[in-house]
């Protein structure tokens, strides 16, 4: 069970050291960016992670996924799953707001390559979604293609995170979810160390279930409110980011232990939630251009892996924490609201403390 620290801004899990931001952009190169669309009924949005600054269509990176539970409709995963690499920046929005950025990340890549499509091969759109209806009309299709392009052009190192972009709508055990990051260091030997970020849009969760830092966090809370009831509807989006010399399998690896991380938090997959896990490396790029050479990198040895496990764990675990404690009240649709959890227990210190006892 992690120790408290009541200086830091949430409860933070786990062992291992953060990065500076304790933000997937601990991991060099990488930028996050939001669209945030706030009024009235609409409650939605668009986050797009950035692997690096150039063109991800020329310099791919890898990357790989694993399917947790599969009650989700995101496009690319399987070519992912194929090829191994990226080819767009991925993007997170709204269920029905998958097929819109899938033609703006198109668009985006013929613009900058014209090629696409006639005498280079066709280019592969990342989009993952989790379902906002609760607070955000959904049906309204309120997502444009400007949105992606403006999140994209907004991509930062220090980017807001909770109710915002993508996760504007989003609910957490029953409390606000949202966008949430994390970063830890891994010493994979005595002179090598390598960093993994995550970053969640968390829309999952029954309330009963709710873990924090080993804590049974959620049944104290039902204990003194009332709370829905039923079987888990919602979903999750991970993903992970390392600087770390990993292959398309081995980053299929570490994306599985992304589960690991949700699973402290008290999921336990349920058959409505759509829970998926990417990971992708920074340390190299595949060309697009067969003429051009490939990337003379050694890989990690797989006896050195376990510890970028655990990293991904922690950073998954401690992301999922960061969308709680980030959010903010939100009221969308028909009166519905979503309370943050920060609102809702200030004095979640001395909770935390008593589950101690």
């Amino acid at each position: 069970m992690t120790k408290i620290d009541s200086a830091f801004p949430m409860p933070r899990v786990g062992r291992l050291p953060s990065g500076p931001r304790d933000a997937i952009t601990d991991v060099a190169g990488v930028t996050v960016g939001h669209a945030t669309l706030a009024q009235g009924a609409c409650q939605t949005g668009i986050t797009v992670v950035r692997p690096h600054a150039g063109d991800p269509y020329l310099d791919k990176v890898p990357a790989a996924a694993s399917v947790i539970n599969g009650f989700g409709k995101s496009i690319g995963l399987v070519q992912v799953r194929e090829l191994g690499v990226l080819e767009t920046p991925i993007a997170l929005t709204n269920t029905f707001g998958v097929g819109t950025v899938a033609n703006a990340q198109i668009r985006q890549a013929i613009a900058a390559n014209p090629q696409i499509g006639r005498e280079w091969a066709t280019v592969n759109p990342l989009v993952f979604e989790c379902n906002d209806g609760y607070l955000n009309d959904i049906q309204a299709l309120a997502v444009t293609e400007k949105d992606y392009l403006a999140a994209h052009d907004a991509a930062v190192a220090d980017f807001t995170q909770g109710a915002v972009g993508a996760g504007r709508g989003m609910s957490c055990f029953s409390f606000k979810g949202g966008i949430g990051s994390a970063s830890r260091q891994a010493d994979v030997s005595s002179v090598e160390r390598y960093t993994v970020g995550a970053l969640v849009l968390s829309n999952f969760g029954r309330l009963p279930l709710m873990t924090i830092a080993g804590r049974p966090f959620g049944q104290r809370y039902v204990q003194q409110q009332t709370h829905e009831n039923g079987p888990e509807k919602g979903s999750i989006i991970l993903l992970l980011a390392t600087d770390a010399p990993l292959d398309a399998r081995q980053l299929g690896r570490l994306s599985l232990r992304a589960g690991a991380g949700l699973a402290r938090t008290g999921s336990v997959f349920g058959h409505g939630s759509g829970d998926i896990a990417l990971a992708f490396s920074t340390a190299y790029t595949v060309p697009h251009q067969a003429e051009r050479a490939m990337p003379a990198q050694a890989m990690l040895h797989e006896g050195l892996i376990d510890v970028l496990f655990e990293a991904a764990a922690e950073a998954c675990e401690q992301a999922i924490v960061a969308a709680l404690w980030r959010a903010v009240t939100v009221r969308g649709r028909d009166g519905h609201v979503r309370h943050a959890i920060t609102e809702m227990i200030p004095d979640w210190r001395q909770w935390l403390a008593d589950l101690d006892d």
